[in-house]
């Protein structure tokens, strides 16, 4: 009897305990953050056939804290950190598949908001499983999330969770690989597109891309800060596979194709949407700004990677048992490895998302989003 009664106070204390962390106006906003190696912060460190997509190893992390290689692509932070850090935490929230692990604390950790993003993973279901490469995928990212939802109404019932989740922030950075994956990059060639096949293959993406946003709708999700693709055309690795190392422009229409879509996407299902918001930015011109006039910015070679070798650092991958060219300071490069920005350039990101106006963030920044009522 008294272990049934231990028990029961127990769960009360619990209950209270988590009612009054979601309703304490003071925490900052819980986030969710969905995609790929822009906001993974360790959940392919996790998967066991995911080594080419994995970075938890020298000399990533150089400059995180004791230079610990954790699974991010940076020489430090990254955007999802930065990000997270502008909402009043130290860094992004862990891995869902780490929470997953910690049993004991799971239901207590997702309180302070999960990461789901994993490198090489985009929105469609096969992107980046060549080579049997095992990646997280955007929408099995929300089937985790639905995991993490029924622990919350378990938690504090339905009413409470749909309150909760309304007011929280949900990231998604994703897209890059799947137009990589659309289009090849052969040594020193230029791929043409068949404008019918671009036409159907983005066709395809946005209605996918839209399934899964009304998945997290249908979830409870209601406040949607979007990162669009950055000029990929233009990241060492692409630019090393033309012959003049100028960017690949079939890669970058690509990409602004691919945020033309998404604003439209967005546009018309928010006003279908009841209660649905919505922050779109606009990474391809915050980072052609930098590309064009990188002095004003503080950067003096937005061409190399600071971390890699070969040609402009990006043919061979920022990976210490391939013995790498490492830049001495990483603040003055745009890009750290073949493919992803330094800790400096993803706090620039951050920085105009949460508080640019609409050339690079519409129809409001993140700070705007997060403020706005439900």
């Amino acid at each position: 009897m008294a272990k049934q009664i231990c028990a029961f106070f127990f769960c009360f204390w619990w209950f209270l305990f988590c009612l009054g962390h979601i309703a304490n106006a003071d925490d900052p906003v819980t986030i969710f953050i969905f995609g790929d190696s822009t906001a993974d912060v360790g959940t392919n460190n996790l998967l066991q056939s995911s080594f080419s997509t994995r970075a938890d190893f020298a000399p990533n992390g150089i400059d995180f804290p004791y230079s610990v290689p954790t699974g991010r692509f940076s020489n430090g932070l990254n955007t999802a950190d930065q990000i997270a850090r502008l909402f009043g935490y130290q860094r992004s929230p862990p891995p869902f598949l780490y929470i997953l692990n910690r049993t004991s604390t799971f239901k207590r950790d997702i309180l302070q908001g999960v990461n789901f993003a994993s490198g090489g993973s985009g929105i469609l279901k096969e992107t980046g499983k060549s080579n049997s490469t095992e990646v997280v995928p955007l929408g099995d990212q929300i089937q985790q999330f639905a995991t993490v939802r029924g622990n919350f109404t378990e938690l504090i019932g339905p009413n409470a969770t749909d309150k909760f989740l309304a007011k929280s922030l949900f990231i998604i950075s994703v897209g890059s690989n799947d137009l990589f994956d659309h289009v090849e990059l052969p040594s020193n060639s230029s791929t043409s597109v068949d404008p019918e096949d671009e036409f159907f293959y983005m066709a395809n993406l946005q209605f996918t891309y839209r399934k899964h946003l009304e998945g997290l709708y249908k979830l409870g999700a209601r406040k949607f800060g979007i990162i669009s693709v950055a000029p990929i055309g233009c990241c060492p690795h692409a630019r090393v596979s033309n012959t003049s190392g100028v960017c690949r422009e079939e890669l970058n229409k690509l990409a602004q194709s691919f945020f033309i879509s998404l604003k439209d996407l967005l546009g018309k299902m928010s006003s279908k949407l009841k209660g649905m918001k919505y922050s779109l930015g606009n990474a391809y011109e915050m980072t052609m700004s930098i590309i064009e006039d990188p002095l004003a910015f503080g950067f003096k070679d937005v061409q190399s990677a600071c971390c890699g070798n070969g040609p402009l650092n990006g043919v061979i991958p920022c990976m210490h048992f391939l013995n790498p060219n490492l830049c001495a300071n990483r603040r003055e490069y745009l890009f750290w490895d073949l493919f992803h920005p330094t800790e400096y350039a993803s706090q620039l990101a951050a920085l105009t998302l949460y508080g640019a106006g609409t050339r690079f963030v519409t129809p409001m920044n993140f700070s705007q989003l997060a403020a706005n009522p439900v």
